[in-house]
């Protein structure tokens, strides 16, 4: 008797190894030579390979981007007390390290432009946190930040600006990566990214000691003795060898990844773009977006809620864009500073299924699916 195929998930992003299987050439050296852990040539390769990649002088391959982001805090010398500029619109990995510091989080508003951090609130932040210690900076879902005002006015006040550029890896501002303008720049191997390690992330930097003391407190502080001594303390954040391995492989096919991206996102808008309400995620001449999950706003009768309910139905993932950090019950003590442009955002906000591994088939789908709320 022949049985009904269930639909498949389409996921919003999920993981996606390479069809020549590069990946497992690196694991499988790993396993042969019995580099399995702590270290070994597939970690050396890979951060070699990823700051080549992005034109930085170093790199540490890490546990995952929220340690990359805590590292670079530390090394930029946030300690208690001290205030750290965050932006609202972010996933919360990006605020939690400055509260593993001690430190206190400043929240700064989004504008619609680029939906990233907004120049003019982190101006007026200055203005009134004239002792900030640092700036976090994101790339949120692969859409550079205005970088020639943020990078400015770090400068101008002589303070640390870190890029949380762990969604953006491929994406370029003015013909350069993120994550490479500020004093330190962190990615991530998360499996949802756009390529993947199964968990992981790297720090980057032009500061070669920062780097190299970055990974000494990764490695529990170990200070160079015959016996175990530490004189500082450290942590349990470097990346396997095996881990590391599978990043090697994925960092060869990234740039086919940001091509399937790109080609996701100029689908959607072709296809959704002119439906009244909707608008896609901005895009800049000076941006060349990864475009990691493709996002829209609805300001109509058709609500982000429709979407999500209708594509669920349908096994088709998707999600909200993310809460601002000032409306969290964790983070809602601290201090913000902009108007409503991030919680509109996050009120009208719709990440579409992004998952590089879809066909044609998946994509028209998707997107008759969603028609259909608009002629009813």
């Amino acid at each position: 008797m022949e049985t009904t195929k269930v639909n498949e998930r389409i996921f919003l992003s999920s993981p996606h190894m390479s069809d020549e299987g590069y990946e497992m050439e690196y694991v499988k050296e790993a396993f042969d030579t019995n580099w399995i852990a702590p270290l070994g040539e597939n970690v050396n390769g890979f951060e070699r390979e990823l700051a080549e990649k992005v034109g930085s002088k170093a790199a540490a391959a890490l546990s995952s981007g929220t340690a990359a982001i805590h590292l670079a805090l530390r090394a930029a010398g946030v300690g208690e007390g001290d205030i750290v500029f965050c932006p609202t619109l972010t996933f919360s990995a990006t605020a939690n390290p400055i509260i593993y510091q001690n430190a206190t989080p400043a929240f700064i508003d989004s504008n619609y432009e680029t939906w990233n951090m907004c120049p003019k609130a982190l101006e007026e932040a200055f203005q009134k946190y004239p002792e900030v210690k640092a700036v976090i900076v994101v790339h949120l879902y692969g859409l550079s930040a205005d970088m020639d005002r943020i990078v400015e006015l770090c400068k101008k006040h002589n303070v640390v600006l870190i890029e949380d550029a762990a969604e953006s890896l491929g994406t370029y501002y003015k013909g350069k990566h993120t994550g490479t303008f500020g004093d330190y720049g962190i990615f991530s191997f998360n499996g949802n990214k756009i390529i993947t390690t199964s968990g992981g992330g790297m720090l980057v930097s032009n500061n070669e000691e920062g780097i190299a003391k970055a990974r000494f407190w990764a490695t529990q502080s170990r200070d160079q003795a015959r016996h175990y001594q530490h004189s500082e303390l450290g942590f349990n954040y470097r990346m396997s060898n095996v881990v590391a391995g599978i990043g090697r492989g994925q960092l060869k096919v990234l740039d086919q990844r940001v091509e399937k991206k790109n080609y996701i996102y100029e689908f959607y808008k072709r296809e959704l773009g002119e439906l009244e309400g909707v608008q896609f995620m901005p895009s800049n001449d000076w941006d060349a977006p990864n475009y990691w999950l493709s996002s829209m706003t609805l300001t109509g009768k058709v609500r982000p809620i429709d979407i999500f309910k209708t594509l669920e139905a349908e096994n088709i993932e998707s999600r909200p864009v993310w809460k601002p950090m000032h409306m969290q019950p964790f983070f809602e003590k601290y201090d913000y500073v902009g108007t409503d442009v991030s919680e509109k955002l996050f009120e009208n906000g719709v990440c579409l299924p992004s998952d590089t591994k879809m066909t044609e088939a998946d994509l028209e789908k998707i997107v008759e699916t969603i028609k259909k709320l608009w002629c009813e």
